[in-house]
């Protein structure tokens, strides 16, 4: 499955949850408290998504945004339990 993510770098903790209506349709909201320097908010962002999913870390893949506040994963597993779970976090 894959999930739109608008990423919130520098936050005073990690968090998952809340919509964001961007461009590219309604995606995740990940605030994470590493900051946007030499790829260390995406790799939290990962672990936190993986967190948040209740999946592995190696089933968070990034598809597109390495560099960007708009990511786009693909998480690997359930697609029922992890579309159930987004509709949570998604609020």
């Amino acid at each position: 499955m894959r999930v739109l993510l608008r990423v919130k770098p520098g936050a005073s903790r990690t968090a998952v949850g809340g919509r964001y209506d961007g461009p590219s349709g309604p995606a995740l909201v990940v605030a994470v408290a590493a900051r946007a320097v030499e790829g260390q908010a995406t790799k939290a962002v990962l672990e936190a998504v993986a967190t948040a999913f209740d999946v592995r870390r190696s089933a968070v893949t990034l598809v597109r945004g390495a560099t960007s506040r708009d990511k786009l994963v693909e998480l690997d597993g359930d697609d029922v339990a992890l579309q159930a779970r987004l509709a949570e976090l998604l609020g």
